[in-house]
């Protein structure tokens, strides 16, 4: 009998190097760092939560762990085994899944493409039967077996690709923005499939990114904050949450004059100021603020009349997990490092 890994999942200073090649020769060519000493340790049972701003390196990780990309540095292992010397056997044990992308051919039936996907895994036809039956009864899509998935919509090609994903029984799934551009209803029973096979499968692991904060707290077990190519954090949500129990959050709105209130002396210079994160708009500018204290709100809204900006409304709130983000990262999820996200889109 086999012996399970100690985790589902672990990094041991992982790093990762792009080189950029110079516009006219070979020695013009810079260094970008995407992982720099990645160290990290997922159990088996977790859903595992990873987030970071666009080029902040979640790509490059999940890549390296897929088997899709060499470490330049560190050692990887899923399940126990290498993904960098023995890549084959890792791809037995994963499973990927990505938003918006489409899996499969357009001409072939979901069904069709479903038992295309199984039996390129070698698995056996009563194994496969019983599972796709079971599977697209729970996602819905059982309904849809005989259509071609160039008719789906986007929703119904995202349950295919979870049907897919999962399909194999692997013991660790990489959901990689699973729910992007699905529509509420959809996006809500994509998460619930993800709760109830976590469920049914308690020995088994996902390891999730996402832009969508709230889905991040909803569902992981822990998470990863990841910037600039490090790990900043490791927790659960909620005790990442209490960090910032001691501080004071603020929603303003103001009606800039003339200059954006962003403009002038920062924000972050008033006294008591932790954190302000500005979200431009066509009629009015919305400022996330954290503060030490809340007698240090005055001394911010007099820095934004002095710099002509008008209060529109103000709402004093609990921390989020955006808000923990933003604290540690000093920017919102949305909000990309551009030069290494085109690198990780290009890789």
């Amino acid at each position: 009998m086999a012996v399970q890994a100690a985790h589902a999942i672990q990094t041991t200073g992982v790093g990762r190097v792009y080189k950029i090649r110079g516009p006219k020769k070979k020695s013009d060519a810079k260094e970008l760092i995407a992982l720099k000493d990645v160290n990290l340790e997922v159990p088996y049972g977790e859903l595992f939560g990873l987030l970071g701003p666009n080029g902040a390196g979640k790509t490059t990780l999940i890549k390296i762990l897929c088997t899709l990309l060499l470490p330049t540095s560190g050692t990887a292992l899923v399940d126990g085994v290498n993904v960098a010397t023995h890549p084959q056997e890792a791809r037995r044990r994963i499973s990927m899944v990505s938003g918006g992308e489409t899996s499969g051919f357009g001409l072939l039936t979901v069904e069709e493409n479903l038992w295309m996907f199984a039996r390129l895994y070698g698995m056996d036809n009563k194994v496969v039967r019983d599972r796709l039956n079971e599977m697209m009864e729970i996602v819905g899509i059982a309904d849809r077996r005989r259509t071609k998935i160039s008719d789906l919509s986007t929703g119904l090609r995202q349950k295919m690709n979870f049907v897919r994903g999962f399909l194999t029984d692997p013991t660790v799934v990489f959901l990689d923005e699973p729910t992007l551009g699905l529509d509420v209803t959809a996006a809500r029973e994509v998460r619930s499939f993800v709760r109830q096979w976590m469920t049914d499968h308690p020995d088994r692991t996902v390891l999730l990114t996402t832009h969508y904060m709230a889905e991040a707290d909803d569902l992981c077990d822990r998470l990863a904050i990841i910037d600039k190519g490090q790990l900043l954090t490791v927790d659960t949500p909620e005790n990442l949450k209490k960090r910032l129990q001691q501080s004071a959050i603020f929603n303003l709105r103001v009606q800039p004059v003339g200059d954006k209130p962003r403009d002038g002396a920062r924000i972050e210079n008033v006294p008591g100021v932790q954190n302000a994160v500005f979200h431009d708009g066509t009629e009015f500018t919305e400022i996330n603020l954290s503060l030490e204290r809340d007698d240090a709100l005055p001394g911010v809204l007099a820095h934004l009349s002095a710099r002509g900006s008008s209060l529109i409304a103000l709402e004093k709130r609990e921390p989020s997990l955006e808000d923990v983000f933003i604290s540690l990262v000093g920017r919102r999820l949305d909000q990309d490092t551009t030069e290494l996200s085109k690198v990780e889109l290009e890789a």
